[in-house]
């Protein structure tokens, strides 16, 4: 099963797209693929930007590369609900950025796992400036950056399969 998109947030005609998700199976039950997706450390596995974590407690840093931009950010877990849901809140510099999370469904082959995007750049003087540290930081423009991030999803979803046991 390839990955599912969906998207939702404010109309199409604002050309931004503020919340994606992508959908794959994994060949586990919900308990083992939420042992997986809630070990911070093993994200760097299978996301094609992380390349490093820095656990500390209910919190993380997360170290970040794409090209020849490198850029870390602080994550807060905001859920952690075993064989359901695991999610955290990301900040740059203290400024609100995004939440991304996975879902996760019992399935007939397993467990569907829905990651999720949020962009939490939405309004004042804080959306600027988190905006213009996202495009130095990362090169990536805001109206380019939910199809980036969903172009992630699906490598990230695929390499979580495999991890998992689940053919490529």
């Amino acid at each position: 099963m390839e990955p599912q998109e969906h998207e939702s947030g404010p109309p199409a005609t604002s050309g931004r797209v503020w919340e994606i998700e992508e959908s794959l199976t994994v060949p586990l039950p919900p308990e083992a693929v939420y042992a997986v997706v809630a070990d911070v450390r093993r994200m760097k596995e299978w996301s094609p930007e992380v390349f490093a974590i820095w656990p500390r407690g209910r919190s993380f840093v997360g170290f970040n590369r794409r090209g020849p931009w490198v850029w870390f950010t602080t994550c807060r877990i905001v859920t952690a609900d075993p064989g359901r849901e695991f999610a955290f809140d990301v900040t740059s510099f203290g400024l609100p950025i995004a939440r991304w999370g996975y879902r996760l469904t019992p399935a007939e082959e397993g467990t569907v796992v829905t990651e999720y995007w949020n962009d939490r750049r939405r309004d004042g003087w804080r959306r600027r400036v988190a905006e213009v540290l996202g495009l130095v930081f990362t090169g990536t423009p805001p109206a380019q950056r939910a199809a980036r991030n969903r172009h992630g999803m699906r490598t990230t979803l695929v390499r979580l399969r495999a991890a998992c046991g689940g053919a490529p």
